[in-house]
């Protein structure tokens, strides 16, 4: 897409300037990571294992932010003209020891997660609600932590009834997906995660056709034992 001419000075569509400035943000993000790791100690970096931090009674505090874009081809939908940047802070409690299952070894997880949600397509709209999460660590990766995770949660929105899809404001949630953690210090891990994510009303109102989505994330969390 070229940027059009307007009173003699060229200028971006508006959707390419969202885009761009989505991206400017990310990267603004991601060089705050680079910062943070590279302001660390020496002595940080150390011989760190989630085995060794991921135990019942533990709890994580985090936050993770990224994109939500919806897409067509799984239920009904006929647009994915559904952009929005999510925020979701997290409080978790480790419920179980290490379950040894080999390669599989992990330990149970309980999130409540905030979910607070800008739409910037197909119009401004905002998304406010909460979600349970659960979540399995596998712990047998050094400092490295995968996780699959699975939610559900309720939420408010103005995005509806403005759309063909929903016909009420009161919205309900189911999530799922991997994710990842990278422990810099026994307290504290970087995290990058990748959700399927569902809206709908589950049929409380006119209209429900089901908006699907992939929510990619990027967050850090501090762990209290």
């Amino acid at each position: 897409m070229l940027p059009q001419e307007i009173n003699g000075r060229r200028t971006w569509p508006h959707r390419m300037r969202g885009f761009l400035d989505h991206v400017r943000k990310t990267v603004m993000v991601v060089l705050l990571f680079v910062g943070l790791i590279g302001s660390l100690p020496a002595q940080s970096f150390g011989a760190v294992e989630a085995q060794n931090i991921i135990e019942a009674g533990t709890v994580e505090i985090g936050i993770q932010a990224g994109h939500w874009q919806a897409f067509t081809g799984l239920g009904n939908a006929n647009s994915s003209n559904r952009s929005a940047v999510f925020v979701l802070p997290q409080f978790g409690l480790v419920v179980t020891d290490k379950i040894e299952l080999g390669y599989f070894s992990g330990a149970v997880e309980v999130l409540v997660e905030l979910v607070a949600a800008h739409f910037y397509q197909p119009f401004d709209a905002t998304l406010a609600g909460f979600s349970i999460v659960g979540r399995y660590n596998f712990l047998s990766f050094g400092r490295w932590m995968p996780y699959f995770d699975f939610g559900m949660g309720a939420s408010w929105t103005d995005l509806a009834p403005r759309i063909p899809e929903q016909s009420t404001q009161l919205e309900f949630l189911l999530e799922t997906g991997p994710g990842l953690q990278y422990f810099i210090t026994q307290e504290m891990a970087i995290t990058g995660a990748l959700r399927l994510h569902h809206i709908s009303n589950v049929g409380l109102g006119d209209r429900n056709i089901g908006i699907n989505a992939i929510l990619g994330l990027i967050g850090f969390s501090y762990y209290i034992d």
